[in-house]
């Protein structure tokens, strides 16, 4: 993949922060309400039950606080940067599960773990530099950057848990940005080119695809869609031809065919 030529978006650590924690209690607060019939129903993704899906989405703010407590590597720069973290993931599902189930074996009293993870997450990360780099499972990356893609795995997550359950857990604002614009210029970076515009108001827009670029007025491909729609699609959680069935996309212009393209993320 080509490096971007682009300066990388910056994101506020203290925001992101925020964000992050305001997401994992919406999570937890819908949670708490289900029962224990509720929780060992199947969620739909892959072999889990909706225990084990909440039980993973807990593991977004612990392998924070259980990386900063890991000794700092020793590296002049980090390992992996945002944009490659979308990229980066795939391959790692059968360790995933594994952990995944022995954390829900070990932990019946799901809002306990919440509490706990809650509670690590908030007692270690505010007082650390965004620059602190961390072991994480695909390479040292900066705290300020690991806490982006932890929004990704809340926000994504939801999704899962929503359509488990019908709760209506609500998106953080900030949380959903983040992962939009994350995933957005992560499309960029896979497709790098100025012929396309894809747009997800009102959080991103970025342009892709290798081919004419346009110089002004309104381009002549353009894609556009929701956050969630977008996020959905870049995750491999729907497909580009059911949404624009459903108009849930537009796509103007010969170019403006995503699919080859997506899910960015598997």
């Amino acid at each position: 993949m080509p490096p971007s030529q682009k300066r990388a978006r910056r994101y506020d650590p203290v925001r992101t922060r925020i964000a992050v924690l305001a997401q994992f209690s919406h999570v937890r607060a819908a949670v708490r309400t289900l029962t224990p019939q509720q929780l060992d129903r199947p969620s739909g993704l892959g072999g889990w039950s909706v225990r084990e899906l909440a039980v993973h989405l807990t593991m977004a703010l612990s392998h924070v606080s259980a990386t900063l407590e890991l000794p700092e590597p020793v590296l002049a720069k980090p390992e992996v940067s945002l944009l490659e973290w979308p990229f980066s993931t795939a391959g790692r599902a059968d360790r995933i599960a594994e952990d995944t189930g022995a954390l829900a074996a070990g932990n019946p009293d799901v809002d306990a773990l919440y509490g706990e993870v809650a509670d690590r997450f908030e007692a270690s990360v505010p007082g650390a530099p965004e620059d602190r780099l961390l072991a994480t499972r695909v390479g040292a990356m900066r705290l300020g950057d690991f806490l982006v893609t932890r929004t990704v795995e809340l926000v994504v997550h939801t999704y899962d848990l929503n359509e488990a359950t019908g709760l209506g857990i609500p998106y953080d604002r900030q949380a959903l940005a983040a992962c939009t614009r994350l995933l957005a210029d992560a499309l960029a970076e896979k497709a790098p080119g100025g012929s396309v515009e894809v747009r997800v108001p009102p959080f991103a827009v970025v342009q892709c695809v290798q081919g004419p670029r346009h110089t002004r007025g309104t381009p002549p491909n353009v894609v556009e869609t929701d956050a969630l729609t977008w996020i959905r699609l870049a995750t491999g959680r729907t497909h580009w031809a059911r949404e624009l069935d459903a108009a849930k996309v537009s796509a103007s212009g010969e170019r403006a065919d995503l699919a080859p393209l997506l899910p960015l993320m598997k």
